[in-house]
């Protein structure tokens, strides 16, 4: 295992543990980025948890990073079970460089999120969901829909998260 996915071990999921040292560590040297995108494939949930955490950080200010690696995120959105990597995907994915067919794929899997026990996936997807109704008109009624329902059903966060959201999308 490379060294700075060791630097990613120990504790459980309810910490973020070395990921900010990691963060800064990846945006020095670039190079290093690579090995962080392996650590989303490895058996121990807390480096995949906190390698996508680091992806998430880094590609805030870097997202062409993520070019290489696009049809891998995009399956390991589909694929995964893991709450903490998929509320780091629904963040991540609207970063990528999109042709209308992966958008499709994308906008589907975040729908599927909408499902999921974690409000915090729920609210990162309507999130993402938001992001790209704002970029694709066609998408706009359908998800405005989703955000009218949830500031109704959600818990309390998806609720506030929704009507913040709801008020951009009518604004643009």
């Amino acid at each position: 295992m490379h060294a700075i996915l060791k630097k990613l071990q120990g504790g459980d999921r309810r910490s973020i543990g070395k990921v900010d040292e990691v963060v800064d560590q990846v945006l020095e040297s670039a190079s290093l980025f690579e090995e962080l995108i392996n650590g989303l494939h490895v058996s121990d949930p807390v480096i995949r948890m906190r390698s996508a955490d680091a992806v998430e950080k880094i590609t805030l200010d870097k997202p062409d990073l993520l070019t290489p690696y696009k049809t891998m995120l995009i399956r390991l959105a589909r694929d995964t079970n893991q709450q903490e990597v998929r509320w780091h995907m629904a963040q991540i994915l609207p970063r990528l460089t999109l042709k209308a067919a992966d958008r499709k794929t994308i906008v589907d899997i975040l729908y599927t999120y909408l499902n999921d026990q974690s409000k915090i996936v729920v609210t990162f997807a309507l999130q993402a969901l938001a992001e790209f109704a704002a970029e694709d008109k066609r998408l706009k009624p359908h998800v405005m829909r989703e955000l009218e329902e949830f500031t109704k059903t959600g818990s309390p966060a998806i609720k506030s998260r929704g009507r913040k959201l709801l008020l951009k999308l009518k604004k643009e």
